[in-house]
This record gives C-alpha cells, structure tokens and sequence, in this order.
C-alpha cells in the first residue's frame, strides 16, 4: 500500500536520486547585478515620470542617456565581450584519445579575464553531457599561469586546456596572453576615468547643466579613447586556434561596440546641449535642477538680475539727464 512518502522511492528503501542534477553557467552574476540595479532605478523614473508637468523631454533625455552610459561603463569593465571566437570543432575530449566530440568552442575575452565554453552538439556524439564555461583571470602577473595550472589538475577538456594555453605562455612566439592583459589594463584604466566623469556629469546636470553639456562630451571622449587604445593594444599577429578542420578566429566583440556607441552618443547630445545654450542662453533646463521652479530657480535668479540691471540703467540715465542747473529745492526733495 502506497503512503505520502513513498514518491520515488522502491520497496520501502531511500529516495533514489538517479538524474543528473548538474547546471552549467548561463550567466555573469556581476553583469546581471549591474542590470538588475540600473533597471530598478529606470523604472522608478518612469513611475514617477507622468508626474512630470514641465521639461519633459530634456528630463526624459538626460536621465535615459545617463542610465544608459552609466550601464554600458560598468557592464563593458566586467563584460566578457571585447575580443570574442565561437566555432564548431571535433576534437578529442581527452589528450591523446580517439574519442572525438562534435562541440561548439568560444572564448570571450575581457579587460581582465577569458571566458572559455565548449558544448556538446546534439546528434551522434558518444555523449551530450559536455556544457563547460570556464573563467580564467589574469588581473595579476602570475594569475593566468596559475589558473592554467589548476585546471590541468582538474582535468578539463582538451579543447579548452588548448585555447588556455595560448593566453597562459609568454614566450617563443605566445605573447598573446600578455598583449591582451595589456589592452585590458589601460582599457580598464580609461574606463574608471570616464565612470569619474559620469559621476560628475551628473552632479553638474542638476547644478548647472551647461557645464554638465561639457562633462558629457568629456565622458564620450574617455569612452572612444578606450576603444581606440585597446584596438590599438590588441595583438597585432591575429591569435588563431587550429583544430581538426576549423578555426577559432577573433573579432570584435559587443563590448567594444557599445562602448562606441555610448561614447558617440555622449558627444553629440553634449555637444547639441552646448549649441542650444550658446543660441539661447540659460534655456535648458530640467526638473532634476537644484531648486527647480521654486523663488530660488536659477531661472528667476537670471531674469531678476537683469530687471534689477536694467533698472539700474535706467535710474543712472535718469540722473545724467537731469539739468545740472537744478535748484537747491528740488535736490532736498530729491
């Protein structure tokens, strides 16, 4: 007679768990923090957003592009998307075995780490059981050799044990490992001066935005310095990994594009904020100003100090038009 409890399991003995349980790596942790925190924040402004009865436009710009500047620095120094290869080998699974295995190879290249997958093609492999996405750092001198290491003693395939291997050496002819730690740390360098930048960016938006225009283009220059300084520092001898009847080549990653794509977008927004403000001067504006449409607006400041200028002028010219002659009755009075 069959009870609550006995799901599983056979003739009154322990559950048996017979299924594989094991779950690759879908994602990075850092990235979807990153994500998840500057999704919140742009979700809160957009509850808050109908609200908004004045400026809505320049207020709905400046707070998207920062949102989205901020995002693409901090994700593009974690990322794994900068220099990227993906392709289909087979290759044995283990060194010097006639086992072969149909998988898909990439290596995802960061400012400061390798992202090495290999996944079992569905079909007629011996096996399926193959999803590795395995991380190897080289943030200090050593770390990559060191990280090589261990991974032979853990035994890991073969085709990812091969692709390390080319980052890890640094001599007779392999210095690609220490060209990219290159490119990673000056890249990762301008990076932090333009996450700087977009900081005081943003303080200058709210206390005075024309200076917070100059900031901005300030941030899209760091940003295109960066790609241009790792394009520049990234091995000039392509790296190809051969296997049996394919290639593992690289290119251009994710990455790099978005980095070019918020840096433009820096520029040009900071520089139409300039344009505007030279035409007419103190007419941008948000509602996120230091106090905004209240007697202490910057707005009203400006045009208060005008009238009391002009004022001042008119009292001034007043005097010097009066006759110089004037009697004495009329100065008391005066």
């Amino acid at each position: 007679m069959k009870g609550w409890f006995d799901a599983f399991r056979n003739d009154g003995g322990p559950t048996l768990y017979s299924y594989n349980n094991r779950t690759p790596v879908t994602g990075d942790v850092h990235t979807l923090t990153l994500y998840l925190v500057f999704f919140t924040v742009f979700l809160a402004f957009l509850v808050i957003f109908p609200g908004v009865r004045k400026e809505r436009f320049t207020t709905f710009t400046s707070v998207t592009l920062s949102l989205f500047v901020g995002t693409v620095i901090l994700v593009a120094k974690y990322g794994s998307g900068w220099h990227v290869a993906c392709t289909e080998i087979v290759s044995s699974y283990r060194a010097f075995s006639r086992e072969k295995v149909e998988a898909e190879l990439g290596a995802y290249i960061g400012l400061g780490h390798v992202n090495i997958t290999l996944r079992a093609m569905p079909g007629d492999n011996w096996t399926e059981d193959i999803d590795f996405n395995e991380r190897f750092s080289w943030l200090g001198s050593e770390e990559m050799g060191e990280s090589y290491r261990e991974a032979l003693v853990r035994g890991l395939p073969f085709p990812i044990l091969t692709v390390a291997e080319y980052f890890s050496l640094g001599q007779e002819g392999f210095a690609w490992g220490g060209q990219y730690r290159a490119a990673g740390y000056y890249g990762a360098i301008l990076l932090w001066s333009a996450f700087a930048m977009w900081l005081l960016m943003n303080l200058l938006l709210v206390v005075v935005p024309r200076y917070g225009a100059y900031a901005m283009m300030v941030t899209g220059t760091l940003l295109l310095s960066t790609d241009l300084v790792y394009y520049m520092l990234i091995p000039l001898n392509p790296l190809v990994v051969r296997f049996e009847g394919s290639v593992l080549m690289f290119r251009l990653g994710w990455c790099f594009w978005l980095v070019i794509t918020a840096g433009a977008l820096c520029i040009v927004v900071g520089l139409v904020i300039a344009i505007i403000d030279l035409i007419y001067p103190h007419r941008f504006s948000t509602i996120l100003e230091v106090d905004y449409d209240t007697p202490y607006d910057r707005h009203i400041i400006i045009e208060e100090s005008h009238d009391t200028r002009n004022n001042k002028k008119k009292n001034l010219a007043n005097r010097l038009e009066e006759p110089a002659t004037a009697g004495l009755g009329s100065r008391l009075l005066r």
